[in-house]
C-alpha cells in the first residue's frame, strides 16, 4: 500500500536515524503547498487535510512509524535564510 493524496507530489519511506543508532521508518510526504505559517500562503486547512490523510495511512500501515511534510526540494532555493 503506498500513500497517495492529491495535496502530495510524492511520498515514500524512509529510514531515519537517531543519534543513538535506532532506526525509525518515516513517511515523507513532498508536496508544493506552502508549510511556513508565518507565509501569506500558508493554508492552515490544506496542511490539515494532508497531515490527517498521512496520519490515516499510518494507522492503516505498519510500513511507517511516524511522517514528515516538506516542500518539493526545488523549491528550496526560494526559501528565506
Amino acid at each position: 500500500m503506498t500513500f497517495s493524496h492529491p495535496l502530495a507530489r510524492d511520498a515514500k519511506v524512509w529510514m531515519a536515524h537517531s543519534r543513538d543508532g535506532r532506526e525509525q521508518p518515516v513517511l515523507v510526504v513532498v508536496t508544493t503547498i506552502e508549510l511556513d505559517p508565518s507565509s501569506p500562503r500558508y493554508k492552515k486547512l490544506l496542511v490539515q487535510r494532508l497531515s490527517v490523510a498521512a496520519r490515516d495511512y499510518l494507522a492503516k500501515s505498519a510500513k511507517a512509524t511516524g511522517f514528515v511534510l516538506m516542500s518539493r526540494p526545488r523549491d528550496w532555493g526560494s526559501a528565506r535564510t
